[in-house]
């Protein structure tokens, strides 16, 4: 492949192709295997049992049989948290001493979604979507159908037991009061609700859930423990007290409380079993970690490709996670500002646009049982997007984003079938296949944004399908000499004491292969 020089932007794509390091057809296979995992309902098992432990805990703080104040329900990236928080809320609502719940979260893309599946389950006259009027456009007809929605305290249906709203919109000066004037207090006899779920707990920090915590006597946090935090927790301006810190993931607080009860769900829906490896490597101080996917139940029909093109969408396809490190490329603007690498990017995802591909895959029901099969093909995409490009800057994101529109309108592509986006922007996200840019990627050390846990775990578990993973080569060389870094000293999720060989862990995790390209001229 001869990449173009970089002239402007927008650069147009140069059609050639990529070839094979030394002429190989194939990609090494990864070291690490997964032999002893559960799949299907025996999988699933492990996490409706988790989920049945925390509703207990919630029913006996409800009753005063416990003194919990907090339950933390913790979970790995597509462990189908938002299915258990849906189901606890339902069970927190059976209970005679609960008459009205929150769900909160810090986003409005992740309340949306969470209120629509509430209001389908419960009804949308005992559901109400509480958002901020500007963002009224924003909400999903799919979701309007399912609920009620209220702009003001005052809108808010009396026959409402759950009502959703970002923390800032719950927890708005003042809002607390407005609510107790509005609806009284619930069957706690003082405060607006009797329980307060959270959602993607990990990412709402301690001072943005300072501002809802006493809405409800007890707190439910839902989340991903290997999701970025909103905030760098490294800032701590109260040095004084280092146990203390409000930007900090609020549940990393309490996990050590006496008061508050913490359970792991121990399976992930989302990945293929190929990938599960790789979420162990993530998440390796769990004590076991299963996939409800089972061999086969997930594929890429590829159409008819050769060379390079065949070998790296053919382990994508696989299910495999797949780390491509390209050598020979122009110098890049900076580590992570680098046009060549995103054009061989390019160059990779024409054959695959031009031919279309589809999306295979076995649906479960709620116990883990397969029901059905789902095919899903380019030319008429439905769900998830199918295609994500990500990478870490937005610089990089807002060249990924050119290139998508330019391949868009070359192949006139249908909405949801090829999307870029930050990492960060990203997460709770999910979609079929990622292509991403590995975040040390022409790195020349490892430093606080690029070599961050959360970061490279967000990257590597939003798709259901196939995962590949670009970087210019000297992965191995810059893991192999960069210091080794002290971490974060605060006990935030994830194995950060030393995060070179923590990605050296996770390296062995990839299928790995390599490109050399001819340096343009």
């Amino acid at each position: 492949m001869r990449p173009s020089p970089r002239s402007g932007r927008p650069r147009q794509p140069d059609h050639g192709r990529p070839g094979l390091n030394s002429g190989d057809d194939h990609l090494l296979s990864p070291t690490e295997s997964a032999g002893d995992a559960f799949h299907h309902g025996e999988a699933a098992k492990g996490n409706i049992e988790a989920a049945e432990s925390a509703i207990a805990a919630v029913s006996a703080a409800l009753s005063g049989a416990a003194d919990h104040d907090k339950i933390l329900l913790r979970a790995a990236a597509g462990a189908g948290k938002s299915y258990a928080l849906v189901r606890m809320v339902g069970e927190a609502l059976e209970h005679p001493n609960c008459s009205r719940v929150a769900v909160t979260a810090f986003a409005n893309k992740q309340i949306h979604p969470l209120a629509g599946d509430l209001g389908k389950a419960l009804g949308a006259e005992k559901v109400c979507l509480f958002v901020a009027a500007d963002r009224l456009p924003d909400v999903p007809q799919e979701v309007r159908d399912n609920v009620s929605i209220a702009t003001t305290t005052a809108s808010i249906p009396r026959s409402c037991e759950v009502v959703l709203g970002t923390s800032h919109k719950l927890g708005a000066l003042g809002e607390r009061r407005r609510l107790l004037d509005h609806l009284g207090p619930a069957g706690n006899g003082s405060v607006p609700f009797d329980v307060l779920f959270v959602d993607e707990a990990w990412q709402l920090p301690r001072h943005r859930y300072s501002t809802v915590e006493k809405l409800a006597p007890l707190s439910v946090g839902v989340g991903d423990v290997g999701q970025l935090p909103p905030i760098d927790p490294s800032q701590n301006p109260w040095r004084g007290d280092p146990g203390y810190n409000p930007y900090r993931a609020w549940p990393t607080a309490y996990e050590g409380s006496a008061t508050a009860f913490v359970v792991d769900l121990p399976a992930v829906w989302r990945p293929t079993a190929a990938q599960l490896p790789l979420w162990r490597a993530f998440y390796s101080d769990w004590d076991r970690l299963d996939c409800v996917a089972a061999p086969g139940d997930r594929s890429v029909e590829l159409p008819p490709l050769s060379g390079e093109a065949a070998a790296i969408w053919g382990s994508v396809a696989s299910g495999n996670p797949t780390l491509v490190e390209i050598d020979g490329l122009l110098a890049a603007e900076a580590a992570d500002v680098d046009l060549p690498l995103l054009g061989l990017v390019e160059q990779l995802l024409i054959p695959l646009l031009e031919g279309g591909f589809s999306i295979l895959s076995r649906r479960y029901d709620g116990q883990g049982t397969p029901v059905d099969d789902v095919r899903v093909h380019s030319a008429a995409p439905e769900g998830d997007p199918l295609i994500v490009v990500l990478a870490t800057r937005n610089q990089t994101v807002d060249d990924a984003t050119d290139m998508v529109q330019r391949l868009t309108d070359m192949y006139d592509l249908p909405d949801g079938v090829l999307v870029a986006s930050t990492v960060d922007s990203w997460q709770g996200q999910t979609n079929a296949i990622t292509v991403a840019i590995h975040p040390l990627s022409g790195a020349q050390q490892l430093d606080e944004f690029n070599s961050a846990f959360g970061r490279l775990a967000v990257t590597c578990t939003r798709a259901t399908h196939g995962l590949l993973m670009v970087a210019r080569s000297g992965l191995d060389d810059l893991l192999g000499t960069a210091p080794a870094r002290p971490g974060t000293p605060l006990g935030e999720p994830g194995s950060r004491s030393l995060p070179r060989q923590t990605h050296q862990r996770i390296l062995t995790a990839f299928s790995r292969g390599a490109l050399t390209v001819e340096e343009a001229t």
